[in-house]
């Protein structure tokens, strides 16, 4: 996920990572014609000279917890396309296009930008960028462009020709902030709720993650869950799993059981202040002596835990006709997350909480009367609202409710 400050994060970390690696200063990002203004020694100048959608991820939805039925709005998917020329004081160019080598090298060696870097060259000049926290990388291509369309842009400024090299750097999710409509999740799927199957029909010969078994089919697992990770060639060695998020310094606690060939059984630690509800991506490393083989990653979303009691919650609707509502949760909320509560299928973001917290408050205006359900959404995850009845059966959570009256 991103927002709209993603241009100018991807070329702050351009000049961020040429400035550290070549040793100067004058690392510009000026239109062509403007470049050697004020500056007379060594100068790599960066220019944005086009950007351009990216067809593979035009209609694809942003990387979430899936949840069929809801009418959500894809990102605007970005190829940014810049053009990288070198200046120096040396009139028979042999300074500047020693620079221009070095620069390219730079480039050539970074081809994706690491979200640390992203962060540290954005937290000062673009501070309101949170690129760093794109689930996407951000990969840097060395752009094959004829000399005529070289020559153009310069001739469109009206400037003298310097040798140039274009650079693509994709792909940039600028994320939709229109509202999605969020209806009530299906409790079954066709007769007998037997949804999709699949079987896989090639095995492989390294250790390697198939699928993640969730307790009573749940969308999402929650702290003190068990939850079984499938796959092959899992107990080739010493085992460790990690289970990570971008809002963690490391992995979250677990407690990892006795592992087989193809199933490894974890437990969420239950511990609110060293989770976040979210997005995770789970790996196993397995050590055999010196060769240490990791994993593919899987996706996990954790779910938010609604502790408020006593529910169902009543509210009185203020006369303006707006309702407050304050609840606890479970893990912690931490600042930059983005909390909203589900009311029916109205989704009502919560008030700004700078601290992590376990409290939140949301405003609803012109609050419906009546009897409506609940869900907590954190980071695109909600809290569970279906559960399984002793027969086998599934149904609504019936204390997951707020009444809201005059």
């Amino acid at each position: 996920m991103s927002n709209g400050f993603a241009i100018a994060a991807v070329t702050a970390s351009l000049r961020a990572l040429l400035i550290d690696r070549l040793g100067i200063s004058d690392v510009t990002a000026r239109p062509l014609d403007k470049a050697r203004e004020g500056i007379a020694g060594d100068q790599v100048n960066l220019f944005l000279y086009h950007t351009q959608v990216e067809p593979a991820w035009r209609n694809t939805d942003m990387p979430r917890q899936s949840r069929p039925g809801e009418t959500g709005h894809p990102p605007l998917p970005l190829n940014l396309f810049y053009l990288l020329t070198a200046f120096s004081d040396d009139k028979d160019e042999i300074k500047s296009h020693s620079l221009l080598g070095r620069a390219m090298g730079v480039l050539h060696d970074h081809p994706l930008l690491d979200p640390s870097q992203i962060k540290d060259a954005t937290q000062v000049n673009v501070p309101g960028s949170d690129l760093h926290e794109q689930i996407e990388r951000v990969r840097l291509t060395l752009q094959p462009l004829p000399v005529d369309e070289i020559h153009k842009l310069w001739t469109a400024f009206q400037t003298q020709f310097r040798t140039s090299t274009a650079y693509q750097v994709s792909v940039v999710l600028i994320e939709s902030t229109r509202p999605a409509k969020t209806p009530l999740p299906v409790l079954e799927r066709g007769k007998g709720d037997r949804g999709v199957t699949s079987q896989a029909d090639v095995t492989s010969p390294f250790p390697t993650l198939l699928g993640i078994r969730l307790p009573e089919g749940q969308p999402s697992a929650r702290l003190g869950d068990g939850v079984t990770l499938k796959g092959f060639h899992l107990d080739a060695g010493a085992v460790e799993v990690r289970v990570s998020n971008p809002h963690l310094a490391g992995p979250g606690p677990i407690a990892a059981g006795p592992s087989t060939a193809r199933e490894i059984p974890i437990t969420l630690t239950d511990d609110p202040t060293a989770w976040v509800a979210g997005f995770y991506t789970v790996a196993v490393t397995v050590t055999d002596g010196g060769d240490v083989r990791s994993t593919n990653e899987l996706p996990l979303t954790i779910a938010p835990r609604i502790t408020t009691a006593p529910l169902p919650l009543d509210v009185t609707r203020l006369p303006d006709e707006s309702a407050e509502i304050d609840l606890t949760c479970s893990p912690e909320v931490r600042p930059g997350q983005r909390a909203a509560l589900l009311i029916g299928d109205r989704e009502v973001p919560a008030e700004a909480h700078p601290a992590a917290t376990a409290s939140l408050k949301f405003v609803v205006r012109h609050a419906p009367l009546g009897e409506h359900f609940l869900r907590l959404r954190i980071d695109g995850v909600d809290s569970l609202l279906v559960e399984r009845l002793p027969n086998g059966s599934l149904a609504f959570d019936s204390d997951q409710k707020v009444k809201i009256h005059d």
